[in-house]
């Protein structure tokens, strides 16, 4: 290919790539919308002016405020304050389960197994981000019943699922002798997070409690599942 010929063709590339690419982009600059960390600071703002006002009695104004932005650039990232709080549900479910269901692979004793699980779940549904959360989309259950019914479906019930499909390979290695898993799957959750997690929900315990408080009652909750499904 001759000089000259090579030199158009570069030109055309260049040209098609300057078409697809942002001009901020090109100069090392993010393209509006595009920055991680202040759509990071937008969402904690966002965080804070929820849980301080509720969603209903929060504006897009309040959460300007609170984020240290302004109206123009929050509507660069989120168009309503119901976007806003479904990302934060998304975040929300991300902390909730983030790393919890390895600890069902990483223990080759089913009781070892299920007490680092429920150790592990009741640290962070007990944490003061989590309760937190399910406050606020508690809150607005029954006027957006779709966005509770995504954070249900995404999150908790995600992760029935999964410890479900534990206790049926148990159930298949003739460990268990469970009869209706998904019903077992309710009442060993429910155990782990006994006295806990209600008591955290309503405001009767300010503070979350401690490693020690919750193994202590995951331990002992495993302790009486398997005492009644374990084969002898």
């Amino acid at each position: 290919m001759s000089s000259t010929k090579a030199s158009h063709v570069s030109s055309i590339k260049a040209s098609a790539l300057e078409a697809v690419i942002p001009v901020d982009e090109r100069q090392g600059r993010l393209a509006a919308g595009q920055d991680p960390a202040k759509r990071q600071q937008i969402l904690e703002g966002a965080d804070r002016v929820f849980s301080q006002m509720g969603f209903d009695a929060a504006s897009m104004n309040d959460i300007t405020r609170e984020a240290g932005v302004s109206k123009g650039t929050i509507y660069v990232y989120f168009d309503s304050k119901e976007e806003l709080f479904m990302e934060l549900c998304f975040a929300y479910r991300d902390k909730l389960f983030s790393g919890i269901y390895s600890a069902l692979e990483d223990h080759h004793d089913l009781r070892d197994a299920l007490i680092a699980f429920g150790t592990a779940l009741s640290l962070k549904v007990t944490s003061d981000v989590v309760i937190r959360a399910q406050r606020v989309v508690i809150s607005v259950a029954e006027r957006m019943p779709s966005m509770s019914q995504s954070f249900y479906e995404n999150g908790p019930k995600r992760g029935q699922a999964l410890l479900r499909a534990f206790l049926d390979k148990h159930v298949a290695a003739g460990d268990l002798d469970i009869e209706d898993t998904e019903l077992a799957t309710y009442q060993l959750s429910d155990l782990m997070v006994t006295g806990m997690l209600r008591r955290r929900l309503f405001g009767c315990m300010d503070n979350p409690p401690s490693e020690e408080q919750i193994r202590k009652t995951v331990t002992s909750g495993v302790d009486m599942f398997l005492k009644a499904y374990k084969k002898q």
